[in-house]
């Protein structure tokens, strides 16, 4: 299992390390409204942002996850993450 390390580094603005068989970083927006949509404030942003990098890996390796990104985005990809991350909080 992968290791994830979350930090804010500014406001919305998140710095991801994914510790694998090799280590990556992603840079990740979140803007509150499409937090507080996911979490209902239930959680804090970075463990939204940690749930959602656990939900990429299951469907991917790190390495193939964007380095920059917002975290609606992930819909895109995959129609399921917000109902699936939903009951992951």
């Amino acid at each position: 299992m992968a290791e994830i390390e979350v930090q804010e580094t500014k406001a919305g603005l998140f710095t991801v390390t994914v510790r694998a068989k090799t280590v990556t970083t992603h840079a990740v927006t979140l803007k509150d409204d499409y937090y507080r949509k996911l979490t209902g404030g239930r959680v804090s942003p970075e463990t939204l942002i940690q749930k959602s990098f656990e939900f990429l890996l299951e469907r991917e390796s790190n390495t193939m996850i964007l380095s920059r990104f917002a975290l609606p985005l992930i819909g895109q990809y995959f129609p399921e993450y917000e109902k699936a991350i939903v009951k992951r909080l």
